[in-house]
């Protein structure tokens, strides 16, 4: 039976036509395989060229972000379908009934669909907030208790990314509200007190100076910010309001700058800030 054996496998494999078969087999699958890759490239490339031509037209209604999101989305969307063709090919060439494998695969799908309607739910919820443009990524939004940049939003999860540094991995379907801070600028308001025997006026005056200086010099403060005037005061401070529009989510930034040169000009000017 060793012989017989050592025979029969002998001669498995110095038979020529089953070596050629398998290196029939193993080009088709070569091609198959680079052939997806082809695909995949030329799709990526022809969806970058087409969401570009799309921001560049005089009727183009789509913002960047946006078309950074739908971009991302629908290059997952090509490489998932061309990697399932692919394998379906190459199970197809390794001697696999494609017929059975699909039916087989369409019934685990329903089974499956039954019991993961959270799934579903996830993948919709996800198509409506693309394409309803309730937020893209790079975009400062709130949701529930998680507030952050939006790094990541897929076929069912979305990722923020907090400013911390921590991540939190959203299923699309929890998402209920949003509130998206990177639609329209942002405003900082400013409350400077001064001492209550200080001249308004020249305080008023070297405000309005500072923060048109402050204007010309910092892009992140889109218009000029205004002096309102009296806000408030008490029996030791008077307090004026400064507003200034500024660019999404760089009010904190500005205040803070605002907050250093106000300090500064105040004391070379005499005027004492209380508080």
């Amino acid at each position: 039976m060793w012989i017989e054996f050592k025979n029969s496998f002998r001669e498995y494999l110095m038979d020529p036509e089953r070596w050629a078969l398998i290196a029939a087999t193993a080009v088709k699958i070569a091609l198959i395989y680079i052939t997806g890759m082809i695909v995949k490239n030329v799709a990526r490339k022809s969806l970058s060229h087409m969401m570009a031509a799309r921001e560049r037209s005089p009727l183009n209604k789509f913002d960047h972000r946006r078309t950074k999101t739908i971009t991302k989305l629908l290059d997952n969307a090509v490489t998932y379908t061309v990697n399932f063709i692919v394998i379906i090919l190459i199970l197809n060439q390794l001697g696999f009934e494609l017929m059975p494998l699909l039916a087989g695969a369409s019934v685990v799908g329903l089974a499956v669909g039954f019991g993961a309607q959270n799934l579903v739910k996830d993948v919709i919820s996800g198509f409506f907030i693309i394409f309803e443009d309730q937020f893209a990524v790079g975009d400062v939004i709130q949701t529930g208790n998680f507030k952050g940049t939006v790094e990541q939003i897929g076929l069912r999860t979305t990722r923020i990314r907090s400013w911390t540094g921590e991540v939190h991995i959203i299923p699309n379907g929890s998402i209920t509200q949003v509130t998206n801070f990177s639609l329209n600028n942002s405003l900082a308001v400013l409350d400077v007190q001064i001492a209550y025997e200080a001249d308004l006026e020249k305080a008023a005056r070297v405000l309005e100076e500072t923060v048109a200086r402050l204007h010309e010099h910092h892009d992140e403060i889109v218009k000029k910010p205004e002096v309102l005037g009296v806000q408030s005061f008490s029996q030791t401070e008077t307090t004026i309001r400064i507003v200034a529009e500024c660019r999404p989510n760089t009010q904190a930034e500005v205040t803070r700058l605002m907050n250093a040169e106000i300090k500064k000009v105040l004391d070379e000017h005499g005027l004492k800030r209380r508080g």
